[in-house]
C-alpha cells in the first residue's frame, strides 16, 4: 500500500500528464494551449506550501504564466504587424520569466522540483515557439 504523499504525487502527475496529452492535441491552438498552461500553473501553485519566501514567488509565477495567454490574445487581435510582433515579444518574455520563477520555487521547495519540471518544459517550449513567431514576422 502506498502512503499519502506518494498517492498525492501520483494524482498530481496524472493531472500534468492529462494536460500534456490535451496540449499535444491542441498543439497549434496557442490561445487554448496558453490558457491550459495558465490553469495548470494555478493548480500547481494552489497546492504549494506558503511561507514568507514562497508567497511572493508563487504570486510572481501565477502572474507571469497567466500573462502569456493574455498577451497572446492581445497579439491575436493586433491591428498592425508591428503591434503583433510587440505582443509576441511580450509572450516570449513572460514565458522566460515563468521559467525563472519555476526555478526559484524549485530552490525554495526542493520537494516540488519534479512537479515543476513539466511546467518548466512547457514554458521553454512556449518560449521557443514565440521566439520563432517573432523571428518569422520581421
Amino acid at each position: 500500500m502506498t502512503n499519502e504523499p506518494q498517492q498525492r504525487l501520483m494524482r498530481q502527475q496524472l493531472e500534468i500528464d492529462a494536460l500534456n496529452d490535451h496540449v499535444r492535441r491542441s498543439e497549434f491552438d496557442l490561445e487554448h494551449r496558453t490558457a491550459l498552461y495558465g490553469e495548470a500553473v494555478i493548480n500547481f501553485c494552489s497546492k504549494l506550501y506558503r511561507s514568507a519566501v514562497t508567497k511572493p514567488l508563487i504570486s510572481q509565477l501565477v502572474r507571469s504564466a497567466c500573462s502569456i495567454g493574455a498577451n497572446y490574445c492581445e497579439a491575436d487581435e493586433s491591428a498592425t504587424r508591428r503591434e503583433f510582433r510587440y505582443r509576441i515579444s511580450l509572450c516570449r518574455r513572460e514565458s522566460r520569466e515563468t521559467k525563472h520563477w519555476l526555478r526559484m520555487l524549485a530552490a525554495a521547495l526542493p520537494a516540488e522540483k519534479e512537479r515543476g519540471r513539466s511546467l518548466w518544459k512547457e514554458a521553454d517550449e512556449l518560449t521557443r515557439i514565440f521566439a520563432a513567431i517573432h523571428r518569422n514576422t520581421e
